[in-house]
């Protein structure tokens, strides 16, 4: 194979070419390879908010932490629904997976505390769920759901608990199967979904899998809360069947009502999800004022096929918008949050005149693109319902009314200026943990609580209540990384898709500028410029890879920018499939270059991950050790295109005492005379431990040629990350794998999403300043 890995000349001379490099190209244009071109793409949102305007996040939760002694911290525990208490001081939340409820101090929400759970079999049986809290003085009425997989014969109640000493002190009966719960602003009464949830796996006489009619219909249960709770009853509020009809509802012969919502009036908002429908009730009455349906909604612009590229050209038609979570705006108008279910769903959200029933603003393409310019597009849905919005929230920020939704897949919420419902205004996205369901804000401590259902322990992402505060008494001094630190900007009129960044290199031509790819998670493969002068970090170009004019797709894990063009490290799902590739600046490439056959054979399934030029020589970084070197002895190559010779080093890996856990290396960049390694574990969260820049001198002698065993080169601390990555209060992200000093002098490091996949998609992009302040060690 013929290299043209040659000398590094200086940057000037080319810095014609490097500054088109990166073209505005999609996966359609590539019949050939595409012309540079100097086009960039902008935002169109100003992410950049002063911080007396924006939310900040102040503790991330883990809720396994809260479990009770001796469990297994393994076991699933998530945080679904949550409340507070009237003086804002504890979080109450449901735990379904675990069946019980937990509570959590936020006295002071920077270190939020748990103070234990209460488990249902305490209250009635092993098998009942909780499906929904709401605090009320005291109290805290827990909404159970009993039915036990008995779909035909649901059962429910509530259950009315003091929260100082966790006691019941009354239990309701609801009649059937319950869901979420409000209570009014005056606090005078309670309104419970009476969902009585249809059984996906059953089918009905005429029906395919899991539709409706599965009776029995649901209900509406109101609930006076005057006097002492044991003297509080329920009042149930049947709809007519007739009137679900004539307003063009899906089945109305078997209503599921989801969530509900009370406005200052007493008027009961009560999504019906299945059914496509929205019931407005006068919740001192219980009659039925209005039932409309929720309409549906094409759209265009989205991502719609699971291929492993984001493609966003894909549209669907007229589909249902099935809407799970409502809210009111003021008194005259909802919102709803469209996750669909089994016939729709419409990846954005809505805002209905509830006295007329019609749509006066809906979010289109938006909502899912807002997940693609962040990083947070998950393409395992694309074919289904993108980030489903699922949860939604109103709340009132400096006297104006937000609404905050909530993506279930892609792992955020937003938020909205509703002020004119008729023309939402979006202010801010906040990361979260997966799977954010419960949205609760406490305006009296200008708090925000997330709590999300989605746990994983076998790859350590876990659920958990994110804590948010609004203003400048929530900034840290100095600032606070802010989200989204990284962002893509719009071409042809949509965000370039973007995500699983792991690869940095510093831009020989422009001191503002980085390169980054996407690795494997997303197609094909694309190296994409990113300007440091805009806050947030702006991709603003993209570059297909392409070979005999076609896109190609690669597991880019290293990047190194030449005036030529570019070196790229790519890993294979086997030992073979691991080379470098030199790529011209077209993005066409103009050769692959194979490790030795002795060094491939060795490999498990992680091999290359950082690439640096240095004069004559290119080094290589491999992830872990050779199956015949010694434990913990990673290599570092340096490759010659001159002879096409090899070199190998040994890299000496820290070490962690956590079960399962292995060490490796994801960066290698020449700086100051030096190798800068990055090396990390495979914890996150709260358990991680490595994540750290080490130097290590130029070796001046030969390496190994094959699979000797390798001398090991010493190390030095050059930078702990782990404090920068716990700076951000979020969830602490496991792969840290791309680093680079930029030719402003600053030091810059990103996190690899995974694309959303066993990770909770947030990329936390840092500027940590001068190199030569930030790599003192």
């Amino acid at each position: 194979m013929t290299s043209n890995l040659g000398r590094v000349t200086a940057a000037a001379a080319v810095t014609a070419l490097l500054a088109a490099a990166c073209s505005p190209s999609t996966p359609e244009d590539n019949a050939g390879a595409p012309a540079p071109q100097t086009q960039r793409a902008t935002s169109p949102i100003d992410f950049d908010l002063p911080d007396a305007e924006r939310y900040h996040r102040l503790a991330t939760y883990p809720v396994y932490l809260n479990r009770p002694a001796g469990e297994d911290p393994a076991t699933e525990t998530v945080a679904e629904i949550s409340t507070v208490t009237p003086d804002g001081n504890t979080v109450i939340y449901t735990d379904a997976a675990a069946k019980r409820i937990g509570f959590a101090d936020i006295r002071d929400p920077l270190n939020p505390a748990g103070l234990g759970t209460l488990s249902l079999a305490e209250l009635g049986h092993a098998d009942d769920q909780p499906t929904s809290v709401a605090a009320h003085g005291e109290f805290v009425l827990v909404v159970v759901d009993t039915t036990g997989g008995d779909f035909a014969n649901p059962s429910g109640r509530v259950d009315i608990v003091r929260v100082a000493d966790r006691t019941r002190v009354h239990s309701i009966d609801l009649g059937g199967q319950p869901d979420s719960i409000a209570i009014s602003p005056d606090g005078s009464f309670a309104a419970i979904a009476m969902e009585n949830q249809r059984d996906e796996e059953f089918t009905p006489e005429g029906g395919e899998e899991g539709d409706l009619p599965q009776p029995p219909t649901g209900f509406l249960q109101l609930l006076t809360l005057t006097g002492a709770p044991t003297a509080w009853t329920a009042r149930k509020v049947d709809f007519d069947v007739e009137q679900a009809r004539a307003a063009g509802l899906d089945t109305p012969e078997d209503l599921e009502p989801e969530y509900v919502s009370i406005n200052s009036r007493g008027q009961v908002a009560l999504s019906l999800q299945e059914n496509n429908g929205i019931a407005i009730i006068d919740g001192k009455t219980g009659t039925v004022s209005s039932i409309f349906t929720a309409g549906t909604q094409a759209v265009d612009g989205i991502d719609t096929a699971e291929d492993g590229a984001i493609d966003q050209s894909g549209v669907i038609e007229a589909v249902p918008r099935e809407p799970d979570s409502i809210g009111w705006i003021g008194d005259d108008h909802v919102a709803t949050a469209n996750e669909g279910d089994w016939k729709g769903g419409t990846r954005g959200w809505s805002v209905f005149d509830a006295a007329t029933g019609k749509v006066v603003w809906d979010a289109g393409n938006s909502f899912e693109q807002l997940a693609v310019r962040t990083g947070l597009h998950i393409e395992g849905r694309a074919e289904s319902k993108g980030p489903e919005p699922e949860g939604l929230a109103i709340t009132e920020i400096d006297g104006r009314p937000t609404a905050l939704v909530a993506s279930e897949r892609s792992n955020f919420v937003a938020a909205y200026d509703v002020s004119d419902p008729a023309a939402p205004v979006f202010r801010q996205i906040l990361p979260t943990t997966p799977g954010p369901e419960g949205i609760l804000a406490v305006p009296a401590r200008n708090l925000l609580v997330i709590s999300s259902e989605a746990d994983d322990a076998e790859n350590r992402v876990r659920a958990s209540v994110t804590i948010y505060g609004y203003g400048d008494a929530f900034a840290a001094d100095g600032g606070r990384p802010a989200f989204p630190s990284i962002i893509s900007g719009d071409l042809d009129g949509a965000p370039i898709g973007w995500g699983a960044l792991g690869a940095l290199a510093a831009d020989p031509a422009a001191p503002e500028r980085l390169f980054t790819a996407t690795d494997n998670a997303y197609g094909p493969a694309r190296i994409l410029s990113v300007d440091l002068s805009e806050t947030p970090a702006l991709i603003d170009s993209r570059l297909v890879v392409t070979e005999d004019g076609k896109p190609v797709s690669l597991d880019i894990e290293g990047i190194a920018a030449r005036p030529d063009g570019f070196v790229l490290a790519v890993e294979g799902e086997e030992g073979s499939g691991n080379e470098l590739i030199n790529v011209a600046t077209d993005g066409s490439i103009k050769d692959r270059i194979a490790l030795p056959a002795e060094i491939t054979a060795e490999l498990g399934g992680q091999g290359l991950e950082g690439v640096a030029v240095d004069g004559d020589h290119v080094w290589v970084a491999l992830q872990r050790e050779l199956k015949s070197d010694p434990p913990g002895v990673a290599r570092i190559g340096r490759y010659d295109p001159a002879d096409k010779s090899w070199q190998w080093f040994g890299y000496q890996l820290d070490s962690t005492d956590a079960e399962g856990d292995w060490i490796g290396l994801s960066e290698i960049a020449v700086h100051d005379g030096a190798l800068l390694v990055l090396e990390r574990d495979k914890l996150n969260g709260p358990d991680a431990r490595v994540k750290a820049i080490y130097r290590v001198q130029i070796p001046t002698e030969d390496g190994v040629s094959g699979t000797e065993v390798p001398k090991v080169l010493p190390k030095t601390p050059a930078r702990d990350l782990l404090p920068d990555l716990q700076a951000t209060r979020g969830f602490v992200q496991e792969k840290v794998e791309g680093f680079a000093v930029a030719g402003n002098g600053n030091l810059y490091v990103v996190t690899d999403n995974d694309g959303l996949e066993d990770a909770n998609g947030e990329t936390v992009f840092l500027d940590l300043g001068p190199a030569e302040e930030a790599l003192r060690g």
